[in-house]
């Protein structure tokens, strides 16, 4: 982290991450590399996935307002709050004796970087069973029409929180709230549409109230609640210490066609490794030695985890073995992670190029490869050289949400 200094991103709106360990033929091996392998340098985990998470931490913030976000409440890298200023507003009000606060914590975020932690001890002694954390009024109020939701940046504990949003400066006054459930022990974006917010007083329902004015947000407020709504207990509630990090709550945009504000390069075959019932001896050395190789897969995929959980909009490519053929060859776009081949370094260079500036990559996942055979070079006439695919038709025919993942899980089900 410490070599991802703010002033190197200044003016960034965008980013290409190319980034792999080096792997080696061990002293006394073939030229080929019939023998051994080994990694030179830096180990996969610490390139792979910390790595990532380090340039994710530090660029999220720049990128999300890139993408139209309004950040309400962020922190600098020193750790000082930047936006709403928040109190403590416990059960004690009601004769409780539940307690919590807003802290900052210098090292607490992803990547060694500050955080805030709404922390403290819950219980439902004297009838009570709720902390919350909650702004000063926000002068002027927020205009946030503009979008569509708001998000929050927390590291989960497994409970179910509550954001509340007022319009109205008043101190008792209707509440519009969602509800969110976290990710214990995981970094994630939360986003609630303004849509799911629901008119709430004293944890009732309120039938008949006016919709959201999301033209004048006058405050915010962070609650753990032993209740839901109209006498319904939050499912996942547990009394007693609790700690929920988060680094920003933002608006984000009405923009159903995000560009991707971070293009990924990871690898073909980083689902394999532990996929039942495949034939290793027809996959690639790496998906045959991952072990051996210090998972170099393994963390591969956990990186592409934190792109895809990263909150910003995202393109992963995922080439297959790479060479130095030129661009201009015929190519097969796949998900999944079941194809093998190869393809020329500079034509995922320019699919990735492609991407930035295509909606229609946003989100997405993929394999990609020449369809010429390994056995075949592919060659140019410098004179006569061949046009380069339109990627947007690949980029339009592709789905969300597939990653190969999926058999992964389907088989720890069973």
């Amino acid at each position: 982290m410490a070599t991802l200094q703010p002033a190197f991103f200044r003016g960034v709106t965008a980013v290409v991450n190319a980034c792999a360990v080096t792997v080696g033929p061990k002293e006394g091996d073939t030229a080929d590399r019939q023998k051994y392998y080994q990694i030179i340098g830096n180990t996969p985990e610490a390139v792979e996935c910390t790595g990532v998470a380090n340039l994710l931490a530090r660029l999220r913030p720049q990128l999300a307002t890139a993408a139209g976000c309004h950040t309400i409440f962020s922190l600098t890298d020193s750790g000082e709050p930047v936006g709403a200023l928040w109190g403590a507003l416990d059960d004690v009000v009601m004769g409780g004796v539940s307690e919590s606060a807003l802290q900052y914590d210098k090292m607490a975020g992803e990547g060694g970087l500050p955080a805030a932690l709404f922390r403290g001890v819950v219980s439902t002694a004297n009838s009570g069973g709720f902390v919350s954390v909650r702004t000063k009024n926000l002068a002027p109020a927020l205009d946030l029409s503009a979008h569509e939701g708001l998000e929050v940046r927390v590291r989960g504990d497994g409970q179910r929180y509550k954001l509340i949003v007022r319009t109205t400066a008043a101190w008792d006054a209707l509440g519009y709230t969602a509800s969110f459930d976290t990710l214990a022990g995981a970094w994630h974006t939360v986003r609630l549409p303004f849509s799911s917010f629901a008119p709430v007083f004293r944890a009732r329902t309120v039938p008949g109230a006016p919709p959201l004015d999301t033209s004048n947000v006058a405050s915010l407020q962070l609650m753990l609640s032993k209740f839901e709504y109209d006498g319904r207990l939050n499912p996942s509630f547990t009394p007693g210490p609790f700690t929920l990090p988060l680094t920003s709550i933002a608006a984000y945009p009405l923009d159903p066609l995000p560009l991707p504000r971070i293009v990924h390069v990871g690898s073909a075959g980083v689902t394999r490794p532990k996929r039942p019932g495949l034939d290793l001896s027809r996959q690639p050395p790496a998906v045959r030695m991952n072990d051996e190789l210090g998972g170099i897969l393994t963390w591969k995929l956990r990186g592409e985890d934190l792109v895809r959980g990263s909150g910003l909009p995202f393109t992963v490519v995922r080439p297959c073995a790479l060479t130095e053929e030129p661009v201009g060859a015929p190519l097969l776009f796949d998900q999944g992670d079941n194809i093998t081949g190869k393809i020329g370094r500079a034509e995922v260079a320019r699919i990735c190029v492609a991407a930035l500036s295509s909606p229609a990559a946003a989100n997405k996942t993929f394999e990609v490869k020449s369809t010429v055979p390994f056995s075949e070079p592919f060659t140019v006439d410098p004179n006569d050289p061949p046009m380069p695919c339109d990627t947007e038709p690949f980029f339009a025919a592709l789905q969300p949400g597939i990653t190969g993942k999926e058999l992964l899980e389907e088989d720890a089900a069973v």
